[in-house]
């Protein structure tokens, strides 16, 4: 599609940048949709009227070995033609300024996953590694100017301003360990295998890195409702955040709005108004200057930017919480899918991966491998028992208490473990978790597929080529290829001197005939 200048383009004789205005002094790349059917309307009837890029086709096609992988040409044109390139230029620069070493696998909305040397370098992710998940533009908004209204079913409707919230003789603030992760995460196994939703918004081709823990500081939003509202009404049973950043979904437009039960609210710590993590400002990127954080839900509901609160009696009609975020059973598919037969995705159940080795390396040992990664189950079960196979499932082998990292009720735990191995040749490595409720993972990928390609709980598993040096002919072959220089991989390369000499091999068959004597 080719857009006009935005100073240029109009529509029914407006020029856009009026029809569609930033009307917060102090909030730059924020358009409020919601409450404004009128605007909604006229975007929508505006965009259908535009030819935009066809969504990439990468599921059936390998993924391009590039950083970024894929280009969201289709979400940037969306932005543009309502005059709000500004947003996709100034995320971007977001990307350059806040994040450092990210496998960018979409750039806009930046979906941005921590590559695997850094989720293991600390039990905390450094802010500059952690994962992003966004659906929309990053919006540049003042702190100074930042403020958020709760609505709807609560006693009292009120403004907040970020200074306020701050305050701790008004609000008890709180520091909650946390790990978000997308239910996206290790979606490339799903795709390996059957392909599935395309929709609007790509689902990303997310690995192992979709995920981080951090320790956030902020307010429980069930003090916020208690102190500044006096409480919900009984006929509360949801809370809905709606952030700043634009969301569209089928040419109409909104903002980013999603939704948690109530009785969650309720557990004091375990849904956060945060403004600080790890230490530091809460990064633009990540939600600056105010995000929710949900304890052991997918990230999905940790709205960013939020600027509204709404008590309801029923989850958000946003359609992040009603049509996406779907777990449907395996006869579900393209030629059936109704949103209604799918059910939504809150806690994330138990899920594991092993981060180092990398899948088909070739690992050169003295008879074991040493294995690392990190377990993690939400909705408050903490992380019990790790336990890797080296033989695709059949010999588990348990992680020691003392070569994990501490417990928490809503953060992973990272792990490692040195496993026996006499075996040579590809192997398959498995690992299994074992949470606080005795919850664990389905044994196999196909056992979790769903048309939405959501939630890949299933054992992680990897191939490994194990090279025992313990064993007297490899150690011979390694000798031989290093009196010459030459390295054991790739495995694939054939080797530039005979297997064998002649006196070996006659003395082999000497031994061992081949065949019968008589």
């Amino acid at each position: 599609m080719t857009v006009k200048d935005e100073q240029e383009e109009t529509f029914r004789g407006v020029p856009i940048k009026q029809l569609f205005p930033e009307e917060r002094l102090g909030w730059k790349g924020f358009v409020e949709w919601e409450g404004n059917d009128e605007r909604k309307a006229m975007a929508s009837e505006f965009l259908k009227t535009k030819q935009f890029t066809p969504i990439p086709e990468f599921q059936q096609d390998p993924l391009p070995k590039t950083n970024p992988i894929l280009i969201g040409h289709r979400w940037k044109e969306y932005h543009e033609a309502l005059g709000l390139k500004s947003i996709v230029d100034y995320s971007w620069e977001m990307v350059q300024t806040e994040k450092e070493d990210m496998l960018h696998v979409l750039d806009f909305p930046y979906n941005g996953e921590t590559r695997f040397n850094h989720v293991m370098e600390d039990k905390l992710t450094d802010n500059k590694y952690h994962f992003i998940r966004n659906h929309g533009g990053v919006p540049d908004i003042d702190p100074e100017a930042f403020y958020f209204d709760v609505g709807g079913l609560v006693k009292n409707p009120t403004r907040i301003y970020l200074s306020d919230l701050k305050d701790p003789e008004q609000f008890p603030q709180e520091e909650v360990t946390v790990t978000i992760q997308c239910s996206g995460t290790r979606r490339v196994e799903q795709i390996a295998l059957y392909p599935g939703d395309g929709d609007e918004l790509i689902n990303a081709p997310w690995g192992e890195g979709a995920i981080g823990t951090a320790v956030y500081r902020g307010v429980p939003l069930k003090k916020v409702l208690k102190k500044a509202c006096g409480g919900v009404l009984p006929e509360c049973k949801h809370l809905e955040f709606i952030g700043a950043d634009t969301y569209f979904k089928k040419l109409e437009v909104y903002n980013y709005a999603v939704s948690v039960p109530y009785r969650k609210v309720r557990q004091n710590e375990e849904v956060l108004l945060a403004w600080e993590m790890n230490g530091k400002p809460l990064p633009k990127i990540h939600g600056g200057p105010l995000r929710l954080v949900v304890t052991g839900y997918i990230g999905a509901r940790s709205c960013k930017w939020v600027y509204k609160i709404n008590a309801l009696s029923v989850p958000s009609y946003g359609p992040v919480q009603r049509q996406e975020y779907l777990y449907y059973s395996q006869q579900i598919g393209k030629h059936n899918t109704l949103v209604s037969n799918g059910f939504s995705i809150q806690q994330m159940p138990v899920s594991s991966a092993i981060m180092s080795p990398r899948d088909r390396d070739v690992i050169i040992h003295d008879g074991s491998i040493k294995l690392q990664g990190w377990s993690y189950s939400g909705g408050g079960n903490w992380v019990e028992r790790v336990e890797i196979s080296p033989d695709g499932g059949h010999v588990w082998y348990a992680c020691a208490p003392e070569d994990m990292t501490e417990k928490h009720y809503h953060a992973w735990r990272l792990w490692k473990i040195e496993v026996p191995v006499d075996a040579e040749g590809w192997l398959e490595f498995v690992v299994r978790t074992w949470d606080s409720s005795n919850n664990t993972e389905p044994t196999f990928i196909r056992s979790a597929w769903n048309w939405d390609l959501h939630v890949t709980s299933s054992c992680h598993r990897i191939k490994l080529y194990s090279v025992n040096r313990t064993r007297p002919l490899t150690q011979l072959r390694l000798k031989q290829l290093a009196e010459r220089g030459e390295t054991f991989t790739p495995i694939s390369k054939p080797l530039e001197f005979a297997l064998e000499s002649r006196e070996s091999y006659d003395a082999a068959f000497a031994k061992n005939p081949r065949e019968p004597l008589n």
